[in-house]
């Protein structure tokens, strides 16, 4: 499994995608984000899912945008279906002889040249899609119970790409905290819309030890510091 999350604010774009990779008893890591170039621009696409699907789907998507590139995200978002859907159409009989499911689910995350605003895609295994909306400025894939909540109650569409940045980072603690399929390295990524520009860093189980101290710490420390009602007086003596 993995933990994906796009965030969509009002300063732009905020993307994060887990490394770990597993496999029965074996555990590696892999990079589960890939920008992919669309003429003058390009998104970022992340993935859950069976890897051989993705990169197969990547691999015609690439293909396609070489012969004409996309004006927009929807566009592009388009393409990815098509070319999800042949995968479909031709390895899913294989796949099920193997015991395996037809599965990939993704995140497609970007502003192209007619885009008025970045915009955020989750993709099925069917081939159809949902879009972020300013209600919900977030849609993830994988191992999503656990990151959720910190996300539908912290995150607004005004809130800022530096705190987005934190937000992220908690519900990907929280994943990593309860399910042992998510986990360092991580990979970070942001999109401003001031200067429609992409950056990206990765991080290691250490490079955070200091936020993650302090959380642990805090939250501990609020519980402890919930007040105190009559709903405890017939529990406690």
């Amino acid at each position: 499994m993995t933990y994906c999350v796009g965030i969509k604010v009002q300063e732009g774009l905020v993307c994060l995608a887990d490394g770990r990779i597993t496999s029965g008893s074996q555990l590696s890591s892999a990079q589960k984000g890939t920008m992919i170039d669309a003429g003058e621009h390009s998104f970022l696409l992340m993935s859950s899912g069976l890897r051989s699907v993705r990169d197969k789907s990547l691999a015609l998507l690439r293909r396609d945008l070489a012969a004409g590139g996309c004006r927009t995200m929807l566009d592009a978002c388009s393409a990815f279906c098509h070319c999800l859907r042949r995968v479909e159409e031709e390895d899913r009989e294989a796949l099920e002889r193997s015991k395996l499911m037809f599965n990939l689910h993704a995140l497609l995350c970007g502003q192209l040249n007619d885009d008025r605003e970045p915009q955020i895609y989750l993709v099925y295994p069917e081939g159809n899609w949902i879009e972020v909306d300013r209600r919900t400025p977030h849609l993830a894939i994988g191992v999503t119970s656990y990151g959720k909540p910190i996300l539908d109650r912290a995150l607004k569409h005004e809130t800022s790409l530096r705190a987005a940045l934190k937000i992220a980072y908690l519900s990907f603690d929280s994943s990593r905290f309860s399910s042992n399929d998510v986990g360092f390295p991580f990979d970070l990524y942001t999109y401003t819309c001031a200067d429609r520009r992409w950056r990206a860093a990765s991080f290691e189980y250490d490079d955070l030890v200091e936020q993650r101290h302090w959380w642990n710490a805090n939250i501990t420390r609020l519980a402890e510091r919930f007040p105190d009602g009559p709903w405890q007086d017939r529990l406690l003596s």
